[in-house]
């Protein structure tokens, strides 16, 4: 089933993600919901807050950019539970990133290019995985979003001003979306 993206302002995106167990109710169906999610929104990476589930669970598939990046050829992850130790001698590089919770919006962030990752596949079997190059930095945008962060938070302030009215439409509600959004609930006077 393809799932609404929660959108930039909307307090989901911003909540502690809860650890998952192999009791989680319904894993297994969120996990496909989440992909056929992705896909349909031509995404390379989602993470379950995006689709308003406080848990830590990421999708990725980035072989749709093989052809600029071959070792990305047929890479697709299921993480639960992820977690990154960054290289931190590794290079920084900035690159251009989106988010499909923050339609419209590209940026360049500086992320380091290796990571460490660990994380539990969907039979929660232990993986363990040194990443670089493009594949890191996606790795990291994903598993930003199960720490409360987005990419924004990630570019400079002056950055971050000149984009103020857009971000400000968004959590008004003011965009214009090629998928399903839900966007942050309007505060009402009594």
């Amino acid at each position: 089933m393809i799932l609404p993206i929660y959108i930039y302002g909307h307090p989901v995106l911003r909540a502690e993600n809860a650890t998952v167990t192999p009791d989680y109710p319904n894993l297994h169906e969120l996990i496909e919901n989440m992909k056929e999610t992705m896909y349909h929104t031509q995404g390379i990476g989602i993470a379950a807050p995006q689709v308003g589930v406080n848990a830590r669970i990421v999708y990725i598939d980035v072989d749709v950019l093989a052809e600029d990046f071959p070792e990305l050829k047929d890479r697709r992850m299921v993480l639960i539970n992820p977690e990154i130790t960054i290289d931190e001698t590794a290079p920084e590089i900035s690159r251009e990133e989106g988010c499909l919770s923050v339609p419209g919006i590209h940026e360049n962030v500086s992320r380091r290019e290796k990571i460490h990752l660990h994380w539990q596949d969907e039979q929660f079997q232990d993986h363990d995985e040194d990443i670089e190059g493009y594949l890191a930095r996606v790795v990291q945008h994903e598993c930003d979003h199960l720490e409360k962060t987005l990419f924004i938070d990630r570019i400079s302030p002056i950055r971050k001003q000149l984009i103020r009215s857009k971000l400000n439409n968004m959590v008004k509600g003011k965009i214009s979306c090629k998928y399903r959004c839900k966007v942050a609930p309007h505060n009402r006077k009594k």
